[in-house]
Parts: structure tokens; sequence; C-alpha cells
């Protein structure tokens, strides 16, 4: 931000600015990030710049989502999925539909639907497009959201097929958050899909 400042970079000093807003609620300063998120945002704008607009509407919503402003969130996601229809800029779409899943079954606005099926049909469509694209990492995140929720629902082995397809997949990044999540989340199922275990040591 300072160099882009010393140099008159204005686009990547809008960068600097939402990143660092983004920064600031993983390290739970949630309001002081969601300012500098804004403020990168309209900055960014101004350049006339519209790449990666939909990642960075992500951005926000999930600093939203961490301050427990969930509306806020997913007015976020609405904006970013028009910016990726009208930009045709889709290469973060299926996070967009993932986030949207998780965001809805937190709100307090009821719809035509119910938010449990409305959600899963955001994780469905985002499995889909993250197959399209063959966005591994991102199908992964979608399939551990739907089998959280289908686990949720007692329905543990198709939680269990889906995530277990997906996460064989890879052969490295263990170590990684995603990975670590879906690899509990598959423990969890597994001990499910097989029946409690035999007291007694039978």
């Amino acid at each position: 931000m300072t160099l882009s400042t010393e140099q008159g970079f204005p686009n990547w000093l809008a960068w600097g600015t939402m990143l660092r807003g983004w920064a600031l609620t993983e390290q739970e300063r949630g309001e002081e990030g969601i300012v500098q998120l804004r403020q990168g945002l309209v900055a960014y704008r101004a350049t006339g710049a519209e790449t990666s607009r939909p990642y960075l509407l992500a951005l926000l919503a999930e600093a939203y989502e961490k301050a427990g402003r969930v509306e806020e969130a997913l007015s976020s996601l609405a904006e970013a999925l028009a910016a990726a229809d009208n930009n045709g800029d889709h290469w973060y779409e299926a996070e967009l539909y993932r986030l949207k899943g998780t965001l809805t079954l937190q709100s307090k606005v009821q719809g035509l639907k119910s938010k449990v099926q409305e959600a899963e049909e955001c994780f469905l469509k985002a499995i889909d497009i993250a197959r399209n694209q063959q966005a591994k990492s991102l199908e992964l995140r979608a399939a551990t959201s739907l089998a959280r929720l289908w686990h949720q629902q007692s329905k543990r082995a198709e939680a269990h097929e889906l995530l277990s397809e997906v996460y064989n997949w890879f052969t490295e990044g263990f170590d990684t958050k995603d990975l670590q999540e879906a690899k509990a989340l598959l423990d969890s199922l597994a001990s499910g899909v097989r029946g409690p275990e035999p007291k007694g040591g039978q």
C-alpha cells in the first residue's frame, strides 16, 4: 500500500486495502476490516476495473459473516453473482454459491423454499460448477458443506460417498485447512456408516 501510494498505482492500492481488510477480519478485528474492504472496493471501482470483483465481494461477504451480519453478507453475494454474470467473470462462482448456501442456513429471512432446501440447491450448484471447471479445491469445499448438511439430516452414507470421492482425488496438501476439515468430517461419517463399535472387545 505504501509503494502503491508513492508510485501512483491506484489499482494496487485498492487491492492492498482490501486484502489488508480481509487480514484484519481474520485477526478478529472485524469492523475495522469491513471498513477497509468497503473502502478498497469503492477505490477499485473508481479505477474502472471490474476483473475479480466477484472474488473481492466474496471476501466482504465472509467478513460480514464473521461479524454476524448475515443479511449484509447475502447482499454482497447477490452483487457478486450479478457481477459474475455481467462481466463473464466466473472463476470464483462455485465458491459464491457455496457461501450463499452457508449463509442461507444462518439467515432469518423466510422465502418460498425452506432454508435447508435452498442451501442444498446452492451446494449442489457449487459442486456442478466446480466440476465443470475442474476446480477441485472449490469442489472439495462445496462437497464438505453439503456433506455436513446431509450429516445433520442423518444421510451419512450419501454424505460419505460424496465427500470421499472428491477427497480421494488429492495426493498432496493434506496439512491445509480444507483437506483437514474434510478428513475430520469423513472420519465422523465413517463411524456412523459402519455403525457403533462393538463393546467389551468383541
